[in-house]
């Protein structure tokens, strides 16, 4: 059986195929370029990349394959995520990469260059293509596969999913893997190490404006352009002394940044999510009572489900308009939809 395994120059897809090929698997290896923009301050690491995954591919005698979706990435989740910055919300570019790229674009050519599955180091496990958390439920990234679809996961091995990242570092060890101490890279899935609000000045002016007490009414700071803000946020407000201010809105037309120093601002908590955009992995839930997490490592908690609205047994904390809200039935994610 042919599987393409998309090998990031990591350990966990590096660990993945040498799996694969162990489990018999005649496995190619296929680096995705996606994006290779340097920004100032910043060296995109794409090429270091490239060669680690490649490395990795001669260590374990497997043929070795660049994909490149440039293009298509910077229009479906590049542009998608300033698109959604600049209308005030806050997007997930990772889970748009999976939706668009990775179990989409990268699965379609692999299965039209003679693949019959594909396989990602992705912490997360698929049964008869119903997807479920992790084992590791520290490293469980189903939040992120939402909105890939039951087909593609059908198509879909992931390796890594019974075991814990401790695990993988030692098995990667074991096997010599040359990435197997390589650190995991933090920051946005496809600049690295720089920070969202770096990344966002290079496609977008920073325009000041007014830092507002939503209690008082008073101005009490400028910021940089209020794009740059997210409901919840409390550090780069740089307003200083007394009490932590909090972000609870902002005004995209006027460019106002809302804050407050009160914890329990009913802007700040809700108990009734709509959502948007609803996608199910196989076929719509019939039950009506869930699990949700309204974002990666949130904890999971109680909600119910009546058309696209859910109502929570206990409010969370800063929801924002363009996050993802993700339903769970139990192991099995089911699918979720994006804040409105």
């Amino acid at each position: 059986m042919r599987v393409y395994v998309g090998m990031s120059g990591g350990v966990d897809s590096s660990l993945t195929a040498a799996l694969l090929v162990e489990q018999g698997y005649d496995v190619t290896g296929v680096y995705m370029k996606n994006w290779t923009q340097d920004l100032p301050g910043m060296k995109c690491p794409w090429a270091d990349d490239l060669a680690d995954a490649k490395r990795v591919a001669v260590q374990l005698g497997i043929d070795f394959k660049v994909f490149d979706f440039e293009k298509e990435y910077k229009h479906k989740v590049v542009d998608y995520m300033i698109d959604e910055y600049k209308r005030g919300r806050t997007p997930n570019p990772d889970i748009m990469c999976n939706q668009e790229v990775k179990f989409k674009l990268f699965l379609e050519a692999a299965l039209e260059d003679g693949a019959d599955t594909i396989a990602t180091g992705h912490y997360a496990r698929v049964e008869e293509g119903v997807l479920k958390q992790a084992v590791d439920t520290n490293k469980d990234q189903t939040y992120f596969l939402y909105r890939v679809t039951g087909e593609a996961l059908a198509k879909t091995l992931f390796p890594l999913g019974q075991y814990t990242k401790p695990q993988v570092r030692a098995m990667a060890t074991e096997r010599g893997l040359s990435t197997a101490a390589k650190k995991d890279s933090q920051g946005i899935c496809f600049v690295g190490k720089i920070g969202i609000r770096e990344f966002l000045s290079e496609y977008v002016q920073q325009t000041p404006g007014d830092i507002i007490d939503t209690m008082t009414e008073k101005v009490i700071g400028r910021h940089d352009g209020a794009i740059f803000y997210t409901l919840g946020q409390r550090h780069g407000l740089d307003v200083g002394g007394g009490l932590p201010y909090y972000v609870v809105g902002k005004d995209m037309d006027k460019n106002e940044v809302y804050v407050t120093t009160d914890l329990n601002d009913n802007t700040l908590w809700k108990n009734e999510i709509h959502l948007q955009e609803l996608h199910w992995i196989n076929q719509p839930p019939v039950n009506a009572e869930y699990i949700i997490r309204v974002r990666h490592r949130a904890p999971l908690v109680r909600a119910t489900l009546a058309d696209s609205v859910l109502s929570l047994a206990n409010p969370e904390r800063a929801v924002t308009a363009g996050q993802s809200v993700v339903i769970y039935d139990g192991e099995t994610c089911l699918g979720g939809g994006i804040v409105a």
